[in-house]
């Protein structure tokens, strides 16, 4: 509730930009209906393109919203219902986190649910998304989720218990229609029905169980216009189906076996012979359907869970920051003393193993291994980590309670086939014996006083950090707190007061380009229209946007006026444009591919140069730079023939551009409802194209191929080659990026010299770079090409920039120290020809050649 009670109801993003397009979409769903919902084609984004919004929406939020307006709080604005939704459902998640470990009020069961139940409502990962406006779709889903996780382990509670099987079917369709998550959700269930039968307790009960969960669950899901036949086609799904159909040959193997009377080994024999000749038939069937494109391929967000951060092959999956790896600290700042406990709980759960609790060993370990491989997915480890933490935290707080007859917790009584070790009962009974004396039972008392003091302090510092962290969490990134010169707090509030301006000063046919991160923003609160946003549907599409602003500012121009009628620019620094716009051109890159130039993918020409901000040769000429530089940085100015600044926000951090020479016959061209593509005449799925004034840049561009989508007829393999190998070795892709810039120079101008300026006209900038010790990426990047003896790269770099030679790290050791470290005699060499000294000395007084005689300690 932070957000509410500093910022009042406003619907807000605190990381994804979705908020805004779900409000919209609340919205059209309210005033028009489900069935003018699910055929709504939205031409205000994705200029010329459109969107057919109703089939590519997961709903599940929008109908939900939309009930509680009109059937619960009919009184309150639909903008308040939207914005307190996430703090109902992240209530609501919490308190199933007590029903999920304790089903009666039975000790220790009582105290474990409570315990995570007190966990989950305040643990940071959980307030991520259950933040008062941050109106996303896993606000519902963390709900919806745990809902279908309690009832498939509830119906694994005994026999009489499978038919809830059917409940958690009817709950995953909630979580379906909620989230594309929901594969998460899916395949973890599924994990876990193999699981049972890998630990040898597949049952009546269990087979019930699923197969009610799966039948009901896919049928439901299906419905889902968004999700379609993907859980029978997608590669993704296919393997809970798998499950599905194993544990129906199974059902049929035990049929046969209760008519027939085998013995053991003939049982087994017989399931052999089952699933090997359905594998046969499996293999044939998969073979003859696999060409026609049945099979749909694993996504690149799935397949980057697979390998490393950036490594995905799809520039725009790779831009994006939430797709990067958890690192330890994630985990604490996220997790904090949960992550310390969890473990414990894990460890007890394995002792107390039942068809029940061993979905929390389950869930814990793939929870654990996605969030590692995606920041973002940390939100999953918030309910299996106050799960386990709570039955950590319970076990020790209920320990000397009475046991009942049936204790529970993990939704499962313990199991009466228990696992617990036989072979350390009379080791157990020798210690009970032990803590019956009286110095047994003051240790009892002295250890219990004990934990009960970490207890309190533990809890009083998790309690702590996560109030002030939730206030952090509060703070939407389109209202920023910023202190002034004077130290003035004051809140930034210049990107909404941009998207008003557009709404109150230009048409309402106005188009917006701008990237895609602040679509939905426009679209939502301007409601003007865009040319791309956060779906982030068509690659090609955003590759073409990505050219328009990385280009020079001639062809941008030229690109721009046939798409749009206003140019946004976020600027002031941090995460502005200019500092995304490397990422911009490498997406323009994989789809045309002459934009940077030959041999470098990842448009390693496009950037920063230095510390200093200086632009490469290539962003220099960029439209995007520009526009965000123009009167504001020295010698950069745009072309007023050309743009028209029409509004500067009042602390710089938005501008906007008003497009002079729009090409009206272009943008008439595109309204004309003639020119729209429908799948079949009359119907509502009409998709616009462009307009024939792009036909020239479009000509020049390649249909951008997935490494996943083995359905394609034509290969990228090249490409996708050298893109691999510069992602790996950043350093030759910057050298070779420099190498180019200088060969189209000397191309463009060849009576220019390449040589760099006489040592005496950059003495000064020599100094204060050889007496400022920082640690940087270019000390980064300096040590790591003498470690590896990557003496041509070294030189390639020295020559484009001679003052790099006299950068040095925090300690006071530069390339010299470390080239003499590493006992390097070429490095070394080049290093004295560009006059850098080796007699000075380090932070421990230490000079060059000291290290190579050993002195340091």
């Amino acid at each position: 509730m932070a957000a509410i009670d500093e910022y009042g109801p406003v619907i807000h993003e605190f990381d994804p930009f979705d908020p805004y397009f779900n409000y919209r979409a609340t919205e059209y769903l309210y005033e028009h209906g489900a069935k003018k919902f699910f055929q709504w084609f939205d031409y205000k984004v994705w200029y010329p393109l459109g969107r057919p919004v109703g089939s590519t929406i997961y709903p599940g939020m929008q109908f939900t919203a939309v009930y509680i307006k009109r059937y619960i709080l009919d009184s309150w604005s639909l903008n308040d219902v939207c914005c307190y939704i996430p703090c109902w459902f992240g209530a609501i998640a919490s308190q199933q986190k007590y029903r999920s470990i304790a089903l009666g009020l039975f000790s220790p069961a009582l105290e474990c649910g409570v315990c995570a139940m007190g966990m989950m409502a305040i643990v940071p990962a959980h307030l991520m998304r259950s933040v008062g406006g941050g109106y996303d779709n896993e606000s519902i889903a963390n709900t919806a989720m745990l809902l279908t996780f309690y009832f498939w382990v509830r119906s694994l509670r005994n026999e009489q218990s499978a038919w809830m099987g059917a409940i958690a079917g009817l709950a995953y369709f909630y979580m379906v229609a909620a989230w594309g998550g929901y594969i998460f959700v899916l395949n973890l269930v599924g994990v876990h029905a193999a699981a049972l039968v890998a630990m040898g307790r597949f049952s009546p009960k269990v087979y019930l169980s699923y197969t009610l969960f799966y039948i009901i669950g896919t049928s439901l899901a299906i419905q889902i216009p968004v999700v379609g036949w993907a859980p029978l086609k997608s590669l993704e799904q296919l393997g809970p189906c798998a499950v599905f159909g194993g544990y129906q040959l199974l059902k049929v193997c035990n049929f046969i076996r209760g008519k027939r009377d085998m013995t053991r080994m003939e049982f087994l024999m017989l399931r052999v012979k089952v699933f090997a000749v359905t594998g046969v038939v499996a293999i044939v069937l998969i073979t003859a359907i696999a060409p026609s494109g049945y099979f749909g391929p694993f996504s690149s967000r799935v397949r980057g869970l697979f390998v490393q951060h950036t490594k995905t092959g799809n520039p725009l999956v790779d831009s994006v920051a939430e797709h990067q790896p958890a690192s330890s600290r994630s985990y604490f700042q996220y997790l904090h003393h949960v992550c310390s406990i969890a473990p414990i709980g894990y460890l007890l759960v394995m002792t107390n193993l039942s068809d029940s609790s061993s979905f929390l060993l389950v869930w814990g370990m793939t929870a654990y291994y996605f969030s590692h491989k995606m920041v973002r997915l940390i939100l999953l480890t918030a309910p299996i980590g106050s799960a386990l933490g709570g039955i950590a935290a319970g076990r020790m707080k209920g320990s000397k309670s009475k046991k009942p007859k049936k204790p529970s917790y993990a939704t499962n009584n313990y199991d009466k086939k228990n696992d617990g070790l036989d072979g350390l009962d009379s080791l157990k009974t020798a210690f009970d014996g032990a803590l019956t004396t009286s110095e047994g039972v003051l240790a009892k008392r002295a250890l219990a006083c004990l934990l009960l003091l970490m207890s309190y302090i533990l809890g009083a510092n998790f309690t702590h950090y996560c109030w002030r962290l939730s206030h952090d969490l509060s703070n939407p990134t389109i209202i920023v707190k910023a202190r002034l010169r004077d130290g003035t707090v004051i809140k930034l509030d210049d990107y909404r007061e941009a998207y008003w301006w557009l709404k109150d000063n230009t048409p309402e046919d106005s188009r917006i380009m701008a990237w895609w991160d602040y679509g939905y923003q426009i679209t939502a609160i301007a409601n003007r229209t865009t040319i791309a946003d956060g779906n982030t549907w068509n690659h090609e599409h955003i590759a073409l946007l990505g050219k328009a602003l990385t280009t020079s500012e001639e062809e941008g121009y030229q690109i721009a006026r046939h798409l749009a009628d206003y140019v946004l620019i976020w600027g002031g620094g941090g995460g502005d444009d200019l500092a995304k716009s490397p990422h911009l051109a490498r997406i323009a890159n994989s789809v045309y591919r002459d934009h940077c130039p030959a041999g470098d993918p990842t448009c390693r020409a496009f950037g920063l140069l230095d510390r200093e901000g200086t632009p490469s040769p290539m962003m220099e000429r960029s439209l995007l730079y520009r526009l965000h530089g123009h009167e504001i940085k020295k010698g950069v100015a745009a072309d007023l023939d050309k743009w028209e600044e029409v509004f500067r926000s009042k602390y710089g951090r938005v501008r906007i551009y008003k497009i002079l020479g729009v090409d009206e016959n272009s943008k008439a061209w595109v309204e004309d409802s003639v020119n729209r593509v429908c799948d079949v005449p009359g119907s509502w799925f009409c998709p616009g194209q462009y307009p024939p004034g792009l036909s020239d840049i479009l000509s020049s561009k390649t249909d951008f191929a997935q490494l996943e989508d083995f359905n394609r007829d034509s290969s990228d393999e090249e490409y996708q080659k050298q893109y691999f190998e510069m992602l790996n070795n950043p350093q030759k892709a910057a050298a070779k990026a420099r190498q180019l810039e200088r060969e189209m120079k000397m191309l463009d101008h060849p009576n220019e010299s390449s040589e760099p300026p006489p040592r005496d006209a950059t003495k000064k900038g020599v100094d204060e770079i050889y007496n400022t010790w920082d640690d940087t990426e270019d000390t980064t990047l300096m040590w790591t090409l003498i470690s590896n003896d990557q003496v041509d790269d070294l030189r390639m770099w020295l020559e484009e920039d001679p003052t790099i030679a006299f950068i040095r790290s925090r300690d006071g050791r530069g390339p010299m120290w470390w080239a003499f470290e590493k006992r390097n005699e070429d490095i070394t060499k080049i290093l004295m020809k560009a006059g850098v000294p080796h007699t000075d000395r380090d932070a421990k007084g230490l000079t060059p050649v000291d290290l190579l005689e050993g002195k340091e300690k």
